[in-house]
């Protein structure tokens, strides 16, 4: 068995790590991205054990070692990847808000600027579901 045989069992591995870390919303968006991992190790195979069966020369590895034909794959953008940004600004930007509202205006601009974070942060987490 070829030494890239490892491959599937340590993407699922890391599949079921990342699982647990982000929750049961990102399962499918996580189990789709073990596929087509799987997939194109199945495809990579296949078409090394075509080239030596032709008599073609082997390809020029991809990742893994795996053999690869053609461009590599584009790297497919995790769900909540552009969300990030947002939240951590979010929390940057909040921090010296709430030391400026709390001492200008008190509870109510205290308020009123988390509640402008929040409306922020809704918009955007809204928005990126509407565009997938």
């Amino acid at each position: 068995m070829p030494e890239n045989s490892s491959l599937p069992r340590d993407e699922l591995r890391a599949t079921v790590e990342a699982r647990r870390d982000l929750g049961p919303e990102y399962e499918s968006a996580l189990v789709e991205s073990f596929l087509e991992k799987v997939d194109g190790a199945i495809q990579a195979r296949v078409r090394a054990e075509v080239a030596a069966q032709t008599g073609h020369g082997p390809p020029p590895p991809g990742p893994h070692g795996v053999p690869q034909y053609g461009p590599p794959p584009q790297k497919q953008k995790q769900q909540g990847d552009g969300m990030i940004p947002i939240a951590l600004g979010s929390l940057g930007i909040g921090i010296p808000l709430t030391a400026i509202a709390a001492t200008q205006a008190g509870p109510a601009g205290l308020f009123l600027a988390w509640a402008g974070i929040v409306v922020v942060n809704i918009a955007a987490a809204l928005g990126r579901r509407r565009s997938r």
